[in-house]
């Protein structure tokens, strides 16, 4: 149990016990203290003081007091400061809760809690490329699923994958017309990247056909809809729902160039799933639950055939769900792709990792599921995030604006590179160890910039900020474990004698900064719970961050080698192994390697 969760049912117990009033324990309010105040944890008085009619001082120092004479172990003192009663925690506890973690591998994750959720990113489209914005999805989704499972969650990782439709049949539609059978192996290009190429042909031939045809005096609107290469893509859509033997062979060998293409890139981003749903087998699902729908008045039919929802009472507004020829629209298709979800997995929880502009899609997503009277509807949850732009602007991808993912993460270890060579210390590093550390550090840098940032934010991506080694940055993490882990490997951690030294820490014997460190160390479990809880990885990040500032500001100030007692030795070398540890852990749940040695 944290220190705050003890806190919160100590000062429950003391307000039972000397008002006879029943406090839940999470209405408690426990704020570390303030700085420049006496004291580790203050307890927020103001939200008992009409209730139990006591002046804030009264209050503050008869549940001090009770603190004290009945939890002499914890509290050694307390002090009030305008209604905040500031409680310092005894020495020996942090002693005690360091000695009892400094070895745990599993330091701060939480045993099953039998829960099950599902968390769906990436969602990528085979006309193309993963791009920058497709990192940050699969590495905000990625974070949030290893988050949660070490939180005790059944995680299954999940991807939708956009392998149909009008998008897909443009790439395929150049290919035929300026490929000349050209493929990824002939000409030596990733499948991804090069299907993609056709993508971006399509759309500069379109280009081209709309301008002639405007020339020849036919109004633009029209021209648009006209050109020949748009007709031939709309009929190779039709041919494809037809399953035109042709059409759906080509089909599937340009998808799985792309497949291939998609595998490469997220082996070396670390990104993986546990299921991959294909929109070709789903875009189907849905169509006869508008029928029940219909039937339970959920749904009704307009003159022209078409069904509708009418969510203008729930503050939206009317909405398709099947159009006038059968077909179905998305918002069908992820109704049906819920349903088969929750029958295969029985999720307490789906999560959507989808950009903000998909806002609107999900509420009416989660509401027309819930008047469905579906068993998934209440566990939807959108994990909305903001677009990724760079210092130029924003990106295109029909255009070819886009900066793909491969290209961004080889920039990143080209930066990586010169960066580290510039600090000169790894000369004795072999080429292959050179190579692997220049892509961990860079793409250590990449993600941890990109989930540094609260994911409802849009934000800006700057290569050079993202690796410097002084800044708020991966590769200031990662050097400062390496650090740790250096200087343990020359004290030889196995020649100290690591006893039970409890006894001998009295009040007053810690440090500042070692009690700092101790209680940020603390902190691990429960900023990892609130991580799970608001799904944001950036505060994990931001709690590494801050736990390698402290160590390195600890460091510069005491030496462990040199201590003044074996006790201080002891406790310092504990210190500097749980908080590699911390380290580590905390940066493999952000999906981050950290080196032995950089």
């Amino acid at each position: 149990m944290s220190i705050v969760a003890q806190i919160k049912k100590a000062a429950a117990g003391a307000i039972a016990a000397l008002y006879n009033v029943n406090v839940e324990e999470k209405l408690i309010q426990v704020n570390a203290t303030n700085p420049g105040f006496d004291g580790d944890y203050a307890v927020v008085l103001f939200g008992f003081i009409k209730q139990l009619k006591k002046s804030p001082d009264v209050l503050g120092n008869e549940i001090g007091n009770y603190l004290l004479q009945n939890n002499p172990a914890l509290f050694t003192s307390f002090n009030l400061v305008k209604g905040f009663l500031n409680l310092v925690v005894a020495d020996a506890y942090w002693a005690g809760f360091l000695l009892s973690n400094y070895a745990d591998p599993l330091f701060g994750k939480s045993a099953p809690n039998g829960k099950k959720v599902m968390v769906e990113y990436s969602s990528p489209n085979t006309n193309k490329p993963l791009h920058l914005g497709h990192l940050r999805n699969n590495f905000l989704g990625w974070s949030t699923a290893a988050i949660l499972q070490a939180n005790g969650y059944d995680v299954i990782k999940s991807c939708i994958v956009n392998d149909r439709g009008i998008h897909i049949c443009k790439s395929m539609i150049a290919w035929q017309l300026f490929a000349n059978g050209a493929t990824p192996a002939s000409t030596g290009m990733k499948g991804d990247h090069f299907v993609g190429d056709y993508y971006v042909k399509y759309n500069d031939e379109y280009k081209k056909q709309v301008e002639l045809l405007t020339q020849s005096g036919i109004a633009k609107e029209v021209a648009e809809k006209e050109a020949a290469i748009l007709k031939a893509a709309q009929q190779m859509l039709l041919d494809w729902e037809a399953g035109d033997p042709e059409v759906v062979e080509l089909w599937k060998t340009m998808n799985g160039w792309v497949y291939a293409g998609f595998d490469v890139t997220y082996k070396k981003i670390g990104s993986d799933f546990d299921r991959t749903y294909y929109e070709s087998e789903t875009y189907l699902l849905g169509k006869g639950l508008v029928e029940k729908g219909l039937q339970k008045g959920v749904f009704y039919r307009k003159e022209d055939g078409s069904v509708w929802i009418d969510l203008t009472a729930d503050g939206l507004d009317e909405k398709l769900v099947m159009r006038k020829d059968g077909t179905s629209v998305y918002i069908t298709q992820d109704i049906g792709l819920a349903v088969n979800k929750y029958e295969e997995y029985a999720y307490d929880q789906s999560i959507y990792v989808v950009g903000d502009e998909q806002i609107y899609h999900f509420k009416v997503l989660k509401l027309i599921c819930q008047k469905l009277g579906l068993p998934s509807a209440d566990g939807i949850y959108h994990l909305s995030y903001g677009m990724v732009e760079l210092p130029t602007g924003k990106m295109k991808s029909r255009e070819g604006t886009v900066v793909d993912a491969d290209d961004i993460i080889g920039e990143m270890e080209a930066i990586a590179r010169q960066k580290t060579e510039e600090l000169g210390k790894v000369k004795d590093f072999t080429e292959d160890e050179l190579a692997e550390l220049y892509s961990t550090i860079g793409l250590g840098a990449l993600k941890f910039f990109l989930l540094r940032v609260d994911p409802k934010k849009k934000m800006v991506f700057n290569p050079e900020e993202s690796i410097d080694f002084h800044g708020f940055t991966g590769p200031f993490v990662q050097y400062t474990h390496a650090r740790i882990k250096s200087i343990l490997r020359k004290l030889g951690t196995n020649t100290v004698n690591f006893f039970d030294y409890t006894d001998a820490i009295a009040n007053g014997a810690l440090l500042p900064l070692e009690k700092a460190l101790i209680t940020q160390l603390e902190q691990f479990s429960v900023v990892l719970a609130d991580c799970a809880e608001v799904q944001d990885p950036s505060k994990l990040a931001i709690y590494a961050f801050n736990l390698a500032k402290t160590f390195n500001s600890f460091y510069t100030e005491h030496s462990i080698v040199g201590a003044e007692s074996e006790v201080k030795k002891a406790l310092r070398l504990q210190l500097a192994q749980l908080t590699a540890q911390t380290l580590k852990t905390g940066m493999e749940l952000l999906g981050i390697h950290v080196p032995e040695r950089m």
